[in-house]
């Protein structure tokens, strides 16, 4: 699958649904950006079953606000809807496959289940 770029207007859409999307944080002014953009496109062409975004910082400064996006690049799992990671820095080949693998080998109901312990701790101890 290519790379597609995305928008304000589109990033919703591609992150909610089920299956797995990863989104790189970029802008053509920064040489680590353009040095992951040949990883990232090589891992976009071997895993046709993984939507890859790509959001211009530049272009959709309001989507680099909302995620808080300090540095780039910055790479952002989501699967299922459900955001497993966020980190700046450019990755080498394996070290983005590695991230691949361990986001298809993830049990998903006991992400969700996790994080439901995680919020409703959360909500117990703001009563207190």
């Amino acid at each position: 699958m290519a790379v597609v770029e995305l928008t304000k207007d589109t990033f919703t859409d591609a992150v909610a649904g089920e299956g797995i999307t990863l989104v790189d944080f970029w802008a053509d002014w920064c040489p680590p950006c353009r040095q992951f953009a040949p990883v990232y496109e090589k891992a976009a062409a071997k895993h046709q079953d993984i939507t890859f975004g790509k959001v211009d910082t530049e272009a959709e400064q309001e989507l680099a606000l909302a995620f808080e996006i300090r540095s780039i690049p910055t790479l952002m799992i989501v699967r299922d809807g459900v955001t497993l990671f966020s980190q700046p820095g450019a990755l080498r080949e394996a070290a983005l496959e590695d991230l691949i693998a361990q986001a298809r080998a993830l049990d998903m109901d006991e992400v969700r289940k996790a994080l439901a312990e995680r919020d409703n701790a959360g909500s117990e101890s703001a009563a207190v």
